[in-house]
């Protein structure tokens, strides 16, 4: 029981309480248009009701209006055009978003290398795996012209380094799986902006890469499920180790295939 002049103990936790946190009124619009967009109730292509038609309908300020639609083309959720055919054009997040909420991740909490290269081994043979139950003539021509790319000896490093990301995407898109592949085109990225590539990719290393995409390649190709995922696990780990020795400036050994 509480004494005078003192509080109890629901006294103090009331106490303790700070004032209510009431949400900005463009984040509830915010949360709302989203709703809707995400139900299907405004179609992918199709544009929101114009910012005028929106302050009547909510009430809201202009500003209010504006800020919240601000806030959907940040999460990707329509496509702000200006000038007489302009509106806020809804569009439904796709590979893309996922990759960049997973770049922004890696590089705000400053991923290690060894941590990423760890995330690959782990998830690209699953790629692999789907590629090989569910690609199509598309898919392997795009595999196909990245290792055109990849092979070619006389390119540049940046060259190569830019048709062996293509390669790692076309595996993950040949999935068909959108989550995939919106996580490896991150992963990727960022493997190779953070791989001492000057110090690592020599006429050696390009030649097993080649040998190693091909055969994968084959693997997609002829619906070799088990195969798909024993090459590219392969690769994945032996391309890991050689670049963490690079990364601690010991010597490289890359296996055969």
């Amino acid at each position: 029981m509480a004494t005078a002049g003192r509080p109890g103990p629901r006294d103090r936790h009331a106490v303790r309480l700070g004032p209510m946190q009431v949400p900005k009124a463009s984040d509830v619009l915010a949360e709302d248009l989203r709703e809707r967009i995400l139900r299907g109730e405004f179609r992918e292509g199709t544009v929101l009701p114009p910012e005028r038609e929106l302050v009547v309908q909510t009430q809201m300020s202009r500003t209010t209006v504006r800020e919240a639609l601000r806030i959907l083309e940040v999460q990707g959720l329509v496509r702000i055009k200006t000038g007489r055919s302009g509106g806020a054009y809804v569009q439904v997040p796709g590979e893309e978003s996922v990759a960049s909420s997973v770049s922004l991740m890696i590089r705000g909490r400053q991923i290690r290398l060894a941590a990423l290269l760890e995330t690959r081994e782990a998830v690209e043979p699953a790629c692999a795996r789907l590629a090989a139950k569910y690609r199509t003539d598309t898919d392997i021509a795009a595999l196909e012209k990245a290792n055109d790319a990849i092979s070619v000896e006389s390119g540049s490093l940046a060259d190569f380094l830019q048709a062996n990301v293509d390669w790692h995407v076309a595996v993950a898109t040949a999935s068909h799986n959108e989550l995939l592949t919106g996580f490896m085109t991150a992963l990727s990225r960022a493997i190779y902006a953070g791989t001492d590539n000057q110090g690592f990719i020599d006429t050696e290393v390009r030649r097993l890469t080649v040998r190693a995409h091909r055969g994968i390649t084959e693997a997609i190709r002829t619906q070799d499920a088990d195969g798909a995922v024993r090459r590219m696990s392969r690769h994945v780990h032996a391309y890991a180790e050689a670049v963490l020795k690079v990364d601690e400036r010991t010597a490289i050994e890359v296996p055969e295939d």
